[in-house]
């Protein structure tokens, strides 16, 4: 569903690997490193994000199948804001009458766009159309090497968010919560 990547994604990963092997061929190993570097944070956000759709994608189909007939509307190259930063990525909408869950998630692409604080490589937003107490925000973080999603409690605490936490989110928007 969303692994299409679009063409602006495409042109910018290639102009990306040109310029670190021109880097590389310059003796700039610095930059050729730190190219690199963008280069695998980039797949880990996107297959993050990925994850994280399709994830929510197959339980609203797992829900359909039993008869739910939730509406799934997607989103890419979809700019949004967290707080002073803005983000560009995919939005994924459901919608069952008038109840809808969106969930957003994406990173800065471009300086102007502002830094994601806390060494965040992604952000996620969950949000319940006229319940918003149950509203989210994810974090997606890299600790030893493996990447996780973590929701931010209103303390700034973080608990790791997983499958369960997006069965809740979808239980909610059913109202079955």
């Amino acid at each position: 569903m969303l692994r299409v990547m679009n063409e602006l994604e495409q042109v910018w990963t290639q102009k990306l690997s040109e310029a670190r092997v021109k880097a590389e061929n310059s003796g700039r190993a610095d930059v050729a490193e730190y190219l690199a570097l963008r280069a695998t944070n980039d797949m880990v956000r996107q297959t993050s994000v990925e994850w994280l759709l399709d994830s929510l994608f197959e339980i609203a189909s797992d829900a359909n199948r039993g008869g739910a007939n939730v509406s799934v509307e997607t989103e890419n190259s979809h700019r949004f804001e967290f707080g002073n930063v803005s983000l560009v990525g995919s939005l994924c909408r459901l919608r069952q009458g008038v109840r809808c869950l969106s969930v957003e998630a994406g990173w800065t692409r471009a300086p102007a766009d502002g830094f994601m604080r806390g060494g965040a490589l992604a952000v996620a937003l969950i949000s319940h159309f006229g319940r918003s107490k149950h509203n989210a925000e994810l974090v997606l973080i890299s600790e030893k090497n493996a990447p996780n999603w973590f929701s931010v409690g209103k303390n700034g605490g973080r608990d790791l968010f997983d499958a369960k936490n997006l069965q809740s989110h979808f239980r909610i928007f059913l109202g079955a919560a």
